[in-house]
């Protein structure tokens, strides 16, 4: 699919990263910097993710320690990577947001821990849900290190929608959460950094 949204629009370009790799990592940043040049990056969306159901009883040390890796390490890792060229475009703007320097990292609703209960179909996701909350964890650590930077960092609920991951039970199909996650994007200032915010904007509870 995105090979041929490539082809449709020239302005894509699409790079292969693997994020539990460290050459990986460091061989796609090196080839961001070549297409963003002295413009750096302004918006670094860590979207990677993978799940296994896995109740109490099912949860096992080897599934947690794989999705944490995933799930949790490899965002912090990504994100330290690319700091230098989310900082050369904060030095070119003010404010704070996308426009200027942001770092998203897609969380999830099964990640509030203040929310346990109310969703307790979330309890068949042991690992999932524990690597999410760490994650937000990341976002409330960078949000107040980048901050003199001028580097925004959010956890964003992208809702449950209809993909490999989501599955067909979804309530949402992807195009319909998209117009909303922009215009959350587009709206992000100051006082949203270190946020945890839904596709629509709503503030989530930790």
């Amino acid at each position: 699919e995105l090979q041929q949204l490539s082809k449709q629009y020239s302005n894509i370009k699409l790079l292969q990263l693997d994020v539990v790799c460290e050459n990986s990592i460091k061989k796609v940043v090196k080839e961001v910097e070549e297409i963003v040049g002295d413009k750096g990056l302004n918006c670094l969306i860590n979207n990677a993710g993978i799940n296994v159901l896995a109740s109490l009883e099912e949860v096992t040390a080897e599934t947690m320690l794989t999705i944490y890796e995933t799930n949790t390490v490899a965002q912090l890792m990504v994100s330290k990577a690319f700091l230098p060229l989310l900082r050369k475009a904060a030095q070119l703007s003010t404010g704070m947001g996308c426009h200027r320097a942001a770092i998203i990292n897609m969380s999830s609703l099964a990640a509030s821990m203040q929310l346990v209960q109310a969703n307790e179909m979330f309890l068949k996701v042991y690992p999932y849900r524990i690597a999410k909350t760490a994650l937000n964890m990341i976002t409330r650590c960078l949000a107040a290190d980048l901050k003199s930077d001028g580097i925004l960092c959010i956890s964003l609920h992208p809702g449950w929608l209809q993909t490999d991951m989501g599955g067909n039970m979804a309530p949402m199909q992807v195009q319909e959460a998209i117009p909303g996650i922009l215009s959350v994007l587009d709206r992000l200032g100051e006082k949203e950094n270190g946020s945890f915010l839904d596709w629509q904007g709503e503030t989530l509870p930790w």
